[in-house]
């Protein structure tokens, strides 16, 4: 795929999460569901994955120097695992933080049917719906 292909499938999956990442949060504002400020933070981390893509990107694009004869065309790499680093880690801090707070401090869900339409929302504003064909 080209450079300018990955660049707009980044630029869309970017788009989309931030998208997303509101609809949680306003989901989560009116329901108060743990799960739906977990799917938020999900959507905020998405995001920011696709920022960090770019950055990959932009990084590989520059001139080899003498510190770096070959170029930078492998920073893609390093940012693509640093994007799988900063999902899991903030993911399992993010979940064990929210498990051991409504095992402590439990509470009821008031308004279900927010919070289903917000996640079923996801389906329609999925990065893949704007994926280059």
């Amino acid at each position: 795929m080209s450079t300018e292909g990955s660049t707009r499938a980044i630029l869309a999956a970017l788009l989309a999460n931030a998208g997303i990442a509101v609809a949680k949060f306003v989901g989560y504002l009116i329901t108060g569901s743990s799960s739906m400020l977990a799917e938020a933070v999900h959507s905020v981390a998405d995001t920011s994955n696709q920022v960090l893509l770019l950055l990959g990107q932009r990084q590989a694009r520059r001139e080899a120097d003498s510190l770096h004869p070959f170029g930078y065309g492998r920073s893609r790499y390093f940012y693509s695992f640093v994007v799988a680093l900063v999902l899991f880690s903030l993911g399992s801090v993010f979940a064990l933080y929210e498990g051991y707070h409504k095992i402590t401090h439990p509470s009821h869900l008031t308004t279900p049917v927010v919070a289903i339409e917000s996640s079923l929302s996801q389906s329609a504003w999925s990065p893949t719906v704007f994926a280059p064909r």
